[in-house]
């Protein structure tokens, strides 16, 4: 009996997009461990094909086409021999949604995880853009149209995609991201060995504040730093902990300026194992993103014991429920007193902040 086949479509690897990595791999994991009797999955993932990267002196922009050129000719290509082997496609991310176009639509899921891909071309007034970036934009939110379902990680996703008229209601789900195996309470001797490297030994004296994302405007790290300024002339052992990616030149001037930069500790790319024994080192981990369409740090630091101090959005609630704290967008006296508070409780009433860490990994 053959089985429906399933192609799972990834990022191009070299775009070094590890969320929407994580998903490809959880997605193809469970397909194959729990549906194996029911589909055969296969993940499809070429590598970059390098035409302008391989010139003396390369550069982000001789990197930024080609990875024009590979989004959409070289996978478009691929996709094109592929339409008939396969009984359904899975995009795992919507800014791939041009990709539709070349796979019957009525076979062909895409996941959406939030809308700023199509910020361009649905709100220009909040982010103008050149004409040819809004045209490129419009023919992947196309994509995103003609897919027979789209997934959102979110019920605010799936508000916005239905507030914006992108697809029917009947054509959207709710699908929430999970979390990997290796977020857990529980110590695994390896991993946190290699936290203890990266780390030092832990002390009362440090106190570690994390923050996982990329370094891109919605993340606000301006927020961040300026919170933790506050939050280290109260605390002179804290310390700031990114997983991420290096600061932008900005964001490492305004530490600087700041007085930070020695507080500061950036962490190289992580295996799952090791970023989960860092969410567990850590005194608190704080989102302070102005939009997110999921915000996975949030369900992953509470899986993994670490309360969390995250923005007042609504996807955000939704996913960290009441176990984590909110602060309005780009409040720095919100969120310093927040902050302040929560490791005075750490500090002074144990039963309370064990209660809270609890919380979480049932909220996780």
């Amino acid at each position: 009996m053959n089985l429906p086949r399933v192609a799972v479509i990834c990022d191009l690897p070299e775009e070094n997009w590890h969320s929407m990595d994580l998903v490809a791999e959880m997605l193809l994991k469970h397909l194959r461990a729990e549906h194996a009797e029911s589909v055969s999955a296969e993940g499809i993932r070429p590598h970059l094909k390098r035409r302008l990267g391989f010139w003396p002196r390369p550069s982000a922009v001789a990197h930024n086409a080609d990875r024009l050129f590979n989004r959409f000719w070289d996978y478009p290509r691929l996709l094109r021999r592929e339409r008939e082997r396969f009984d359904l496609f899975h995009l795992v991310d919507h800014s791939y949604a041009q990709l539709v176009r070349e796979l019957p639509a009525e076979r062909t899921i895409v996941t959406c995880h939030d809308l700023d891909t199509f910020r361009c071309v649905l709100e220009p007034e909040r982010e103008p853009r050149g004409r040819w970036f809004v045209a490129m934009t419009e023919r992947i939110l196309d994509g995103l149209r003609r897919a027979a379902r789209v997934t959102c990680d979110s019920v605010a996703t799936r508000d916005e995609l239905l507030k914006f008229e992108l697809v029917p209601a009947s054509r959207a789900v709710v699908i929430p991201n999970g979390v990997h195996p290796s977020c857990s309470p529980e110590p695994e001797a390896a991993a946190d060995a290699e936290a203890v490297r990266l780390l030092g030994d832990e002390s009362d004296a440090v106190v570690d504040l994390l923050h996982v994302g990329s370094t891109i405007p919605r993340k606000r790290l301006d927020v961040l730093l300026r919170v933790f300024a506050e939050v280290q002339k109260e605390f002179k052992g804290a310390r700031l902990l990114r997983v991420g990616g290096a600061f932008t030149d900005e964001q490492s001037k305004l530490a600087e300026r700041l007085g930070l930069s020695q507080a500061i500790l950036v962490l190289p790319q992580l295996s799952r194992p090791v970023l989960a024994a860092v969410y567990r080192r850590a005194a608190l981990v704080l989102q302070p993103s102005e939009r997110e369409g999921f915000g996975l740090p949030v369900v992953e630091a509470l899986a993994c014991g670490a309360p969390v101090v995250a923005s007042d959005l609504d996807v955000l609630r939704e996913v960290g429920g009441e176990a984590a704290v909110y602060c309005p967008v780009a409040d720095i006296s919100a969120w310093s007193e927040a902050l302040s508070a929560l490791l005075h409780e750490r500090r002074d009433e144990p039963e309370r902040w064990e209660a809270r860490r609890r919380a979480g990994l049932t909220q996780a």
